[in-house]
C-alpha cells in the first residue's frame, strides 16, 4: 500500500525532468499527491506533458444512437482497447481534452460522447420527451456502443459521468471491462434522496435546489445567467484549479444545445422526486434502488477539494464494488478530476485495465 506518496512516485518515475513536467501537468502549484489504498499495480505509465497542452480535439463525428445524432471526439488506433470518457455538469468532453491524448498514446481507442442536451448531442425526434433521468441516459451510452460495434470497454467518467458509468457497470457488467469512478458509487436512490444531509452537504447543492425554483429554470434558459451560473460552479467545486476565461469558454459553447436546459432541469428535479420519469425506463429504476453491486475492476478517486466528497475515504460505497479495486484520494484537486489532474485520471484508466 502506498500511503501519501508524491504524485511522481505514485505514477513510479525518478526525479529531474519527467517529474518536474509532470508536477506541472497536475495544474496546480504542486504536484498532486495521490493516497491509494488496495492492490498495488506495475502497469505502463501515462506520459507526461505540460498545463494545458490541448485545446481542441480532432474534428468532432456524429453517429445516430437510440434516440439521439451523438457527437463524440475520437483518439487513438482505431482497433485499439476502448476507453469511454464521460463528463458531468457542467462541462463537456473538454475535461478530457488532455486525458484523450494520453491515453492514445498508450493505445488505447478513446471515446469522449457529449451527454444528451450537451455540445452537438441532439435529439432525433422534437416528440421525444426531453428526460435526463439516470437510466435514460446510461442507455444512450449503450446505444453508443452498439452503434459504433463495441462489445465491451474501459469506462471512465465524473459527476454525471461516474453515475452513467456506474449504471453501466452494475446493470449491464458484460458491457464494462474496468472502471474509474470519481466520488464513488453514485447510483441515485430518490427514495433515499429526500432524507436531509448534514448542512454543510446541503449547502453545497445550492443550485440543485435553485433548479428546482421556477427562478432556476428561467436562469438555465437564459444565455447570460447559464453562463454566469455554470462559471461560478466551476469557480467553488474546483477552488484550486487555475484555469483561464477560455478554458471556460470552450466549454461553454456545448451550454447552447438547444435542449440544454430542459435536460439539466429535469435532471436534478428527477432527482429530488420533484419530477418524473418516462415508464419505459421503471424496470431499471427499481432494480438501481437496490443499489446493486459492481463486480467490474475498479479504481474510485475522492478528489479532495471537491466540496462533494463524503468523508470516510470511500468507506460509504465500498461494499458496492466487489471485484479487484483500488481508492484512490487527490490532494488539492477538485471537482473537475480529468482537467485537473489529468495525468493522474489517465494513470487510473491504465491501472484498472490491468488490476
Amino acid at each position: 500500500m502506498l500511503n501519501r506518496r508524491t504524485f511522481n512516485k505514485v505514477l513510479g518515475i525518478g526525479t529531474g525532468a519527467t517529474a518536474a513536467s509532470l508536477a506541472a501537468f497536475s495544474g496546480t502549484a504542486n504536484a498532486a499527491t495521490v493516497e491509494r489504498n488496495g492492490v498495488g499495480t506495475s502497469t505502463p505509465i501515462a506520459p507526461a506533458t505540460t498545463p494545458r497542452a490541448h485545446t481542441s480535439f480532432a474534428p468532432l463525428k456524429q453517429v445516430k444512437a437510440g434516440l439521439l445524432d451523438v457527437g463524440y471526439a475520437e483518439a487513438g488506433p482505431a482497433h485499439g482497447p476502448v476507453v469511454v470518457c464521460l463528463h458531468g455538469w457542467p462541462y463537456d468532453i473538454h475535461s478530457f481534452v488532455d486525458v484523450a491524448p494520453l491515453l492514445a498514446a498508450q493505445g488505447y481507442r478513446v471515446i469522449v460522447p457529449y451527454l444528451r442536451g450537451h455540445g452537438t448531442t441532439r435529439f432525433l425526434s422534437s416528440r421525444t420527451f426531453r428526460n435526463a433521468q439516470q437510466s435514460a441516459v446510461a442507455l444512450d451510452i449503450i446505444a453508443l456502443m452498439d452503434a459504433l460495434k463495441i462489445e465491451r470497454a474501459v469506462l471512465a467518467g465524473f459527476d454525471w459521468g461516474s453515475r452513467t458509468a456506474d449504471i453501466i457497470a452494475a446493470l449491464w457488467p458484460e458491457r464494462v471491462k474496468a472502471l474509474v469512478s470519481v466520488s464513488g458509487y453514485l447510483v441515485t436512490n430518490v427514495e433515499a434522496q429526500k432524507k436531509p444531509l448534514a448542512p454543510q452537504a446541503e449547502y453545497a447543492w445550492w443550485y440543485q435546489y435553485y433548479f428546482s425554483t421556477e427562478r432556476g429554470r428561467l436562469a438555465m434558459e437564459d444565455k447570460a445567467d447559464r453562463h454566469d451560473l455554470c462559471r461560478l460552479v466551476w469557480d467553488t467545486v474546483s477552488p484550486t484549479w487555475d484555469f483561464d476565461d477560455a478554458t471556460f469558454e470552450r466549454t461553454a459553447t456545448a451550454f447552447e444545445n438547444p435542449d440544454y436546459a430542459a435536460i439539466v432541469i429535469h435532471n436534478y428535479r428527477w432527482r429530488l422526486g420533484l419530477a418524473e420519469g418516462e415508464n419505459r425506463y421503471d424496470r431499471y429504476e427499481k432494480v438501481l434502488a437496490t443499489r446493486p453491486v459492481i463486480a467490474a475492476p475498479t479504481i474510485t478517486i475522492d478528489p479532495e477539494r471537491d466540496p462533494f466528497t463524503a468523508p470516510g475515504n470511500g468507506a460509504a460505497y465500498r461494499d458496492r464494488f466487489t471485484g479487484p479495486y483500488d481508492h484512490r484520494i487527490l490532494t488539492g484537486i477538485g471537482h473537475n478530476v480529468p482537467q485537473e489532474a489529468p495525468a493522474a485520471f489517465s494513470q487510473a484508466v491504465v491501472d484498472v485495465d490491468h488490476l
